[in-house]
């Protein structure tokens, strides 16, 4: 970096606008109304239900189709736009039957009409093809696989297929007229808890980060870490773990986080010394954290909040010092890979001044802070989200015409000067409504596909079926039982988004978890919304670590294997608290206060022992002792909590001693 970070006013958000004009601007319209309606209905007059919910998937499957070509790498002639278009209006006319006919469907509950069913079929085959364009194939292939299970059996659409079923998952099988009434006109399919959730309280938040980023707020939090930490060892590395926490702390998506911080982060890392790999596997696994980050967790939060019933704000309470601990454990491995290295910080003439970068966008701050004060006021999410995108707007408005009342006074020409500012004003909020729907259609499509899963599992009772198979392979043993939910997470991760990979598996194995393992349903919840995310960082699927290694220049495999190392605490901060749930439940004090100093001590000698270094180099012995000593603090027994603490508490004092010894010796 040969020039000082500073805020850049001017942001360029790239969005691909190729394609017919009209289709261009009917997209561009049909974004910016959607985020006006969730505006609305967010803030001013909430809709009921089924209102709010097929006219947003109408709105986001509308885009999908004109955003996504049905093809990669194929450009869409006038028969492929045909198609396109009869998708369309499908699309729209599946919002526009249901919210229309809504009290005549409710009279006849139970005794739907055939166009109801077909209707039904219609939608379902729409956001199934959505579905392949704007989140990928894994995810259709898996509502499709759930489709023709429900079919499956003696009494249903494909009896053939039920005979090769294992006895197991055998059921009755159901009806076409039953599947298409349960996918689309009830509250257990489609338009269930996930499509409700990214309707109301994800997009809102989504519009948000696209505000945030639109004003130029990601490049301040970038600058604001470098200036806090870019003087230290390994600074840029530490300044992505920091940025990474406080943007995908709003963004909440790990490959955005890569995309957005990525940029400047990763090049910087390289130019101090870190490998090509590292530096990427730095990143990924720093970005992968900011969907476990409060307040927004991705679309998480709000999801765990509607399945396990408790309020939004105690969901984000409990998950803060879980997230600490994961970028702590990160910003650790950075740190101790700069000293073995020898790494130095960069010098102040490349870095931004703290007082400059305030100076340029404190004004940042002022969202997030009412964010967070309303959330913990008790105001609900959506009218939470509402306040922090018109409190961006009116901030970053505000702001303009300062500036550009600065300006006109300098140039006396107020006037010309405010009508730009005022039109530069204007383009950037158009562009963030049009940016958050945007972002917004791949996690509504994903969830109104796990809504169409989540349903095949009620209907079946697969979800009983599937906890029986857990118990018995794990033979009642928890331990087991965690690895087999990290090892289907990371099945599941293959080919399904963070957002519905933990849909389907806390759908699959909740229920086990909670009645044959006793965990609460909280820890539960978070344990698969944690093990959620290692399709981001492990091989050989780790999607963070695929874009952060497009901008190393560095092998995707070798960047995956890093990022899989510096996000081990992805892996133990939730098996510690499966075993030692008070940190999430609660606990008295002193039993707080012992299992933190626990799991803080005991990923601390983790990493040491990966790394082979603290204060200064461990010899094999002292490393092997250091991993035997972390196991035993997770077990929830007293005697080998103590005596775990107490050997990783005389090995790493042994280890500053011989660093003061070796000091010592040098200077004389």
């Amino acid at each position: 970096m040969s020039e000082k970070q500073v805020v850049d006013e001017t942001v360029t958000i790239q969005m691909d606008r190729s394609g017919p004009r009209l289709a261009v601007a009917v997209t561009v319209v049909l974004a910016i109304s959607l985020s006006l309606f969730q505006l609305y209905t967010a803030g001013i007059d909430q809709l009921g239900l089924f209102y709010q919910r097929s006219i947003h998937l109408a709105a986001v499957m509308m885009l999908a189709f004109l955003i996504f070509p049905p093809f990669k790498n194929v450009r869409r002639g006038w028969f492929l736009w045909g198609l396109d278009l009869a998708f369309f209006f499908a699309a729209a006319y599946s919002g526009f039957y249901l919210v229309y006919n809504l009290d005549e469907i409710f009279d006849r509950a139970g005794f739907w009409t055939q166009q109801d069913v077909w209707m039904g079929v219609m939608t379902t085959l729409v956001l199934l093809e959505t579905s392949r364009r704007a989140v990928g194939l894994g995810l259709t292939v898996i509502g499709v696989v759930a489709l023709l299970y429900a079919f499956a059996g003696p009494r249903g659409e494909l009896p053939w297929l039920g005979e090769w079923l294992p006895g197991l998952l055998n059921h009755r099988g159901y009806s076409l007229d039953r599947v298409a009434a349960q996918m689309y006109l009830g509250q257990e399919g489609i338009f269930g808890i996930p499509l409700g959730v990214a309707a109301t309280f994800v997009f809102i938040f989504v519009l948000f980060g696209a505000m945030l980023e639109v004003t130029g707020a990601g490049r301040f939090f970038i600058d604001l870490a470098f200036s806090a930490t870019g003087r230290q060892r390994g600074g840029p590395a530490k300044a992505a773990v920091i940025a990474s926490a406080s943007m995908g702390s709003i963004s909440g998506s790990s490959i955005a986080n890569v995309v957005t911080s990525g940029a400047f982060t990763i090049p910087l890392m390289k130019k101090l010394g870190y490998k090509p790999a590292q530096a990427g596997g730095v990143e990924a696994a720093a970005s992968t954290g900011g969907q476990i980050m409060p307040p927004l967790m991705g679309a998480g939060a709000f999801l765990i909040a509607e399945y396990t019933r408790l309020p939004y704000i105690e969901i984000v309470k409990v998950s803060i010092f879980p997230a600490l601990l994961y970028f702590a454990t990160v910003y650790l491995f950075v740190h101790l890979i700069a000293i073995k290295r020898g790494m130095q910080g960069l010098p102040s003439s490349e870095l931004p001044q703290l007082k400059d970068v305030m100076l340029r966008g404190w004004y940042f701050l002022l969202p997030l802070l009412l964010l967070v004060f309303l959330l913990v006021s008790g105001y609900s999410p959506m009218r939470v989200g509402f306040y922090a995108v018109v409190s961006i707007i009116g901030i970053a408005g505000l702001n303009g015409l300062w500036l550009a009342l600065q300006q006109g006074r300098e140039e006396k020409q107020f006037l010309p000067v405010l009508w730009r500012a005022c039109q530069k004003g204007l383009h950037k909020l158009l562009q963030g409504l049009e940016l958050g729907a945007r972002n917004a259609v791949a996690v509504s499509i994903a969830c109104g596909v796990a809504g169409i899963v989540v349903a095949v599992v009620g209907l079946t009772g697969l979800g009983l079926k599937f906890s029986s198979m857990m118990v018995a392979f794990s033979g009642g043993n928890l331990l087991l039982a965690v690895l087999l939910v990290a090892v289907a997470s990371l099945i599941l991760g293959l080919g399904l988004p963070v957002t519905a990979s933990y849909i389907v598996l806390i759908v699959l194995v909740g229920p086990a978890l909670t009645s044959e393992f006793g965990l609460s349903v909280l820890v539960a919840h978070l344990l698969v919304f944690w093990y959620s995310q290692d399709s981001n960082v492990t091989p050989p699927v780790a999607l963070a670590a695929f874009a952060a290694a497009a901008i190393a220049g560095s092998k995707t495999m070798e960047t995956s294997v890093q990022a899989w190392k510096f996000a081990k605490g992805l892996y133990l901060i939730p098996l510690f608290f499966v075993f030692n749930p008070e940190l999430i439940v609660g606990g008295s004090l002193q039993i707080l206060i012992w299992k933190g100093v626990l799991i803080s001590l005991g990923l601390v000698a983790f990493a040491s022992s990966l790394e082979g270094y603290l204060f200064t180099w461990m010899q094999s012995w002292m490393r092997i002792l250091l991993m035997l000593a972390t196991v035993l603090v997770f077990f929830p027994d007293l005697l080998l909590e103590i005596t775990g603490l107490v050997v990783i508490l005389v090995l790493l004092l042994s280890n500053w001693l011989l660093e003061r010894k070796n000091q010592q010796a040098s200077r004389t």
